[in-house]
């Protein structure tokens, strides 16, 4: 009996017993709703609900323990550039042989402002099919045409012989702004292959009017010399191709079946004018540690991140204007914050130090995570990895894990072991095409050379799961249904919280430093370089 108690004392010290899985389910789903009620009107950045979110997020953290690691406190402030379309004074037209044709804004196209748009500019379009120029992988696709003083036209797909990560690393607009940059564009036009756009054109337009950020710090400015970034409807997509000899549904088909597509110069030249108004705001990432146990590591940190932010308050959809954001991350928030609760309450002792960090800015394009990447907390040469959560989705038991790169990093084995261990599977992403891997904040991470995992609740394809999610996903991503009230699955999310838990301590507690797979693209960026 005494043995059976001491083994027992250990694993809580350890941090791998926590709370019973139905009360771990209800402080989590607690933690969702102060964060998703419609007090917190939807968490924009830089808003007073986002700030009323960070303090309760500030509180949970002091309450477990943990030690501030934010600026004089749990806060880091990040100062933001707006940006808010004026689309009444502003226009895009296309100028074909002396004859001029408005694009209305809204329906047939949007002028993003992600981009600080020129006032004014005319210049010639190039269509480019799916847009990449990747030596290394032997894709061209400026072959035969002059992008110099163009706008490049793509479809924003990738080849299905890239790997899924890197579909979506080159994918990026980032990525994509230094390879047209070198070529001499000075804008983008991109249509969405509609077959892997995640909301529907009706209501992602409804976003446009809400501002755009960027962050202050012009060192981490991702479009340098862009001039104008636009988003093209699918559906009035061959407006650009009239007189080409080619139809937007004739190179769809082409991407579609992953075949080689042409480019080539189009009849047309894009006319647009912008008027913006700026601004500048503050908002908040919230940091804390567990501290490590271990003299040598204690220096050492794994960090858990989840993104506060949404979308605060929009364009009404069912006559409701608040865009919540349950599970889009108020989900993830919560996941973490029980994770820090459990360690706290079962006095665990990792290794290595634990640093929590709640960022800012991930729906303005993951923009806290970057600029904490960027001016961490502690010395980022301390930051051995990073297991991020963002809208993992508890829609039913939690028998399989989606891991965004699993075969990246020695990492996929810490995450094996782990959910092996509670009768979980893992997977990588079933569906690169929809380019997840860049799409939560691990991703800034890896481009400063930390290996990093997100993980969501997995499905096979083409399962009544897969189906659950691609309708949770067509009626309530970035929607106001993404709300308090919206069957959720507890005990999934209760198993999740404590897979979260289990395997930050595992790797807090490897004797060796996570490392990147000598296969892995992403190790060219181990030691802090940038992409």
């Amino acid at each position: 009996m005494r043995r059976v108690l001491t083994a027992a004392m250990a694993a809580l010290m350890a941090g791998t017993i926590g709370l019973r899985g139905d009360d771990t389910a209800a402080r989590w789903w607690s933690h969702v709703e102060a964060l998703a009620n419609d007090g917190m009107e939807g968490r924009n950045t830089g808003s007073p609900g986002h700030k009323r979110a960070a303090d309760y997020v500030a509180a949970q953290f002091k309450k477990s323990g943990l030690e501030p690691a934010g600026v004089g406190g749990y806060i880091q402030p990040v100062k933001f550039k707006t940006r808010k379309i004026v689309e009444a004074k502003s226009s895009l037209a296309l100028v074909t042989g002396g004859k001029t044709e408005p694009l209305t804004l809204g329906e047939d196209a949007n002028i993003s402002v992600r981009v600080d748009p020129a006032p004014a500019l005319e210049a010639p379009l190039v269509f480019v099919g799916y847009g990449l120029s990747i030596p290394e992988r032997h894709i061209n696709d400026f072959t035969g045409v002059n992008l110099k003083g163009a706008i490049v036209v793509y479809v924003s797909s990738t080849p299905k012989a890239l790997p899924g990560p890197l579909q979506a690393h080159f994918g990026s607009a980032a990525e994509r702004w230094k390879m047209y940059k070198a070529a001499g564009a000075i804008g983008t036009i991109t249509i969405a292959n509609p077959k892997s756009m995640d909301i529907p054109w009706s209501r992602s337009t409804l976003a446009r009017l809400q501002p755009a950020m960027s962050l202050a710090d012009a060192a981490l400015d991702d479009a340098p010399g862009q001039q104008l970034a636009v988003t093209m409807n699918p559906a009035h997509a061959d407006k650009l191709f009239a007189g080409s000899g080619h139809t937007f549904a004739e190179m769809l088909a082409l991407v579609d079946g992953d075949k080689p597509v042409p480019s080539f110069a189009l009849p047309a030249r894009l006319k647009a004018t912008a008027t913006v108004e700026r601004s500048e705001v503050e908002s908040q990432n919230v940091a804390g540690i567990l501290r490590g146990s271990d003299p040598r590591r204690r220096d050492e940190f794994v960090v858990v991140s989840a993104h506060l932010d949404h979308l605060g308050i929009g364009g009404a959809v069912n006559g409701d204007t608040i865009y919540n954001g349950a599970m889009d991350n108020a989900s993830g928030i919560a996941a973490i914050l029980e994770v820090a609760a459990s360690l706290h309450e079962t006095h665990a002792t990792p290794a290595r130090s634990i640093l929590f960090v709640a960022v800012t800015g991930e729906e303005k394009g993951e923009l806290g995570s970057r600029y904490f990447a960027a001016h961490p907390t502690v010395p980022r040469a301390s930051i051995v990895a990073d297991v991020n959560t963002d809208m993992f989705l508890p829609l039913f038991p939690l028998k399989m894990l989606m891991v965004l790169g699993l075969d990246e990093s020695d990492l996929g084995g810490d995450i094996r072991a782990t959910a092996k261990a509670v009768g979980v599977t893992v997977q990588a992403d079933p569906e690169p095409q929809r380019n997840r891997f860049v799409r939560s904040d691990q991703y800034s991470f890896v481009k400063v050379g930390i290996p990093a995992l997100a993980m969501k609740v997995g499905y096979d394809v083409n399962t009544p799961q897969a189906a659950i999610a691609a309708k949770w996903t067509a009626e309530r991503y970035h929607a106001p249904s993404d709300d308090l009230n919206q069957p959720i699955d507890r005990s999934a999310a209760g198993k999740y919280v404590e897979v979260v838990r289990d395997l930050a301590v595992r790797i807090a507690n490897r004797t060796d430093r996570p490392k990147w797979n000598e296969t892995s693209f992403f190790k060219r960026f181990a030691g802090g370089g940038t992409h």
